[in-house]
């Protein structure tokens, strides 16, 4: 399971005030490391209400490079995408030193159209002044 959120201060990272979305759409995409060709793919993914989503995948991908990627966010205050960061790469190797098939990736998020009003506070609480981070 992994989380899509709505990024409340455009902040680049998850606060105390970032939002989980529901109904957000994400996809899993593999690719031969190879020729580029898709191998793989899974696009019917929704979020519930924690924003977290899990996808069921079947086969070994070990010659393949696989990315969930940030499709639609069903929030119209809340989904820009940041193209650097609208994916995260996922290793779906069957015969690894990992013992339990399940797999996770950090959370992605949608950018809010306009930061929440308190998040300058949000971001001093964490001691951090807005120099220490690239607001987006």
């Amino acid at each position: 399971m992994t989380k899509i959120y709505c990024d409340t201060c455009r902040a680049g990272f998850e606060t105390e005030i970032s939002e989980p979305i529901k109904g957000a759409k994400v996809g899993l995409e593999c690719r031969n490391k190879e020729g580029g060709n898709i191998t793989y793919t899974a696009d019917d993914v929704v979020t519930d209400e924690d924003g977290m989503y899990s996808v069921v995948i079947n086969g070994d991908h070990e010659d393949d490079v696989c990315e969930v990627l940030l499709k639609e966010s069903p929030r119209s205050d809340c989904n820009e995408v940041v193209p650097t960061r609208n994916q995260g790469r996922v290793s779906l190797i069957n015969n690894s030193d990992i013992d339990s098939p399940i797999r996770f990736m950090n959370s992605l998020a949608f950018l809010k159209k306009e930061p929440l009003f308190n998040c300058s506070k949000v971001i001093a609480n964490l001691s951090l002044t807005p120099d220490d981070i690239t607001v987006l």
